[in-house]
């Protein structure tokens, strides 16, 4: 809806029924909930909480509060998830896979991102100053109901570092060039990947404060992948290591 982020009572504003759908799995609480005439139906099979407020509105003035475009005019407002860094981090005795994110600013790349962590058992993300909000309509229309699930937490920079650093979690920043191959590191201990913006990659002074680089090698004439890409390839590497060791601990029991 027209403001695409909360608002100023804190609610999200979710738009289409795939959205909404997503969002009541999750177990997101509803404040309310607006459908276009003819909609009835949907409304009534939601099986919406008691307490949660229904309007059926004309469908053109609902799809005038609309940020994207969408034909079925259906929308609600919903509490964000809770979550906290202990969400983040999982139990002590847990090896954590976590995403941090600097300057993202394509609403489009971090919804994707989002879906590709939590595919690949991401415990969870770090949005840093600069990043597009995670409850941006395109964000969460691309992240495919990612973002109701998997933790997402906004801080600052020396705060994530800080936190990172507190639970044993190694920061690795990733670069076109002049780093270790993501083959070549050890993703199976507790790490964070951090991924930059899409034109300027990370900001140097937040690279810096990185225990190390990845990369990934590509041998076609490209300078660098898109971001979005780029992190799905890290995570799948991420994920093929630690269900190799996984299988391989199981093996030795």
């Amino acid at each position: 809806m027209r403001s695409p982020e909360r608002n100023a009572g804190g609610l999200i504003g979710i738009e289409g029924p795939h959205l909404i759908e997503e969002a009541l799995r999750a177990g997101l609480r509803f404040r309310c909930v607006f459908a276009g005439d003819g909609f009835e139906d949907w409304l009534a099979g939601l099986r919406l909480p008691a307490d949660t407020e229904s309007l059926v509105m004309a469908k053109g003035i609902l799809a005038s509060t609309f940020v994207t475009d969408t034909p079925q005019p259906v929308a609600a407002l919903v509490d964000p998830p809770g979550w906290d860094w202990t969400d983040l981090f999982g139990p002590k005795q847990s090896s954590p896979l976590v995403m941090v994110l600097a300057g993202l600013q394509d609403p489009g790349n971090l919804g994707t991102i989002l879906r590709s962590a939590e595919a690949f058992g991401v415990y969870g993300v770090i949005s840093l100053p600069g990043t597009v909000s995670p409850w941006n309509q395109k964000a969460m229309r691309a992240s495919a109901g990612s973002v109701f699930r998997l933790p997402v937490i906004q801080a600052g920079v020396d705060e994530c570092f800080s936190r990172l650093r507190d639970v044993g979690v190694r920061v690795l920043t990733t670069a076109a060039r002049g780093a270790t191959a993501a083959e070549a590191v050890d993703f199976t201990a507790p790490v964070a990947l951090l991924i930059g913006n899409e034109g300027s990659g990370v900001p140097p002074e937040i690279a810096a404060r990185a225990d190390a680089a990845v990369t990934i090698p590509c041998p076609g004439p490209v300078e660098s992948l898109n971001a979005s890409v780029a992190a799905g390839i890290l995570l799948y590497e991420a994920s093929r290591q630690r269900r190799r060791a996984s299988e391989a601990g199981r093996s030795r029991t």
